[in-house]
């Protein structure tokens, strides 16, 4: 089974047309991940459209650009550009869980949230995957997702670079070349050995990008690098 999340650069508008147009019709076993409850600003900002109306227009949206009848796994964005905030996501995920209901969705995720959060959303509906801000150097989830794994929910790092000091990109730098492979590369193969729930959905610009993250599935990084790249945001 492969997995395509139709979410953040272009917006989902484009990015969806951009699907449609290169896999339509689409290949059995393809799950189509899309993302509500944000849209882009004229500035290419991220707007909150967390309203009834917003979440309902942005899923029939998403059934029109991708020509699909139902959509496989709709994230419900909430929080921050990357942090969860706290209070509860019960009304727009209300409106999610309807459409599932209707059979527009068959399942949902979350998007930017606390563990509190989840547990208010499985007391709503099945929650099969959560997409938050996580890697080598941002490891504040990680007993999340030890939690997450122990219920057979799927986790989805975004930024697998991002949030780097300068010291710790000195110290990924240094780890990839002595395996002579690329920062991407070692930090998307960190993530797979992380956990096994984790899936993966890094950025991919070219072809040649996407081999180089191909590659990274089957990277096997010894024992004592593994134990240095755990300290780069380990907790002091």
């Amino acid at each position: 089974m492969n997995h395509i999340d139709t979410s953040d650069y272009y917006g989902p508008h484009v990015t969806n047309q951009i699907i449609k147009q290169a896999l339509h019709p689409y290949p059995k076993g393809l799950v189509i991940v899309t993302k509500l409850g944000a849209r882009r600003g004229a500035d290419a900002s991220w707007i909150p459209a967390l309203s009834r109306q917003e979440l309902i227009d942005g899923a029939h949206d998403n059934l029109k650009n991708l020509g699909l009848d139902a959509l496989d796994v709709v994230n419900l964005r909430v929080g921050g550009f990357t942090e969860p905030s706290e209070g509860s996501i019960e009304q727009p995920l209300t409106v999610l869980a309807e459409l599932k209901s209707q059979g527009l969705i068959r399942h949902i995720g979350l998007s930017n949230v606390t563990a509190k959060q989840v547990a208010e959303a499985q007391a709503i509906t099945e929650v099969v995957c959560v997409q938050n801000f996580y890697n080598v150097a941002q490891r504040k989830d990680d007993a999340f997702i030890d939690d997450l794994a122990a219920q057979g929910i799927a986790y989805v790092p975004f930024f697998p670079l991002g949030g780097f000091t300068p010291l710790q990109s000195s110290a990924l730098d240094t780890a990839a070349a002595s395996l002579k492979v690329t920062p991407m590369q070692l930090a998307l193969a960190w993530l797979l050995h992380r956990s096994p729930n984790i899936l993966l959905i890094p950025g991919t610009s070219s072809r040649k990008h996407l081999r180089e993250n191909l590659k990274a599935a089957s990277l096997q990084i010894p024992a004592e690098l593994v134990a240095d790249l755990d300290s780069i945001g380990a907790p002091g």
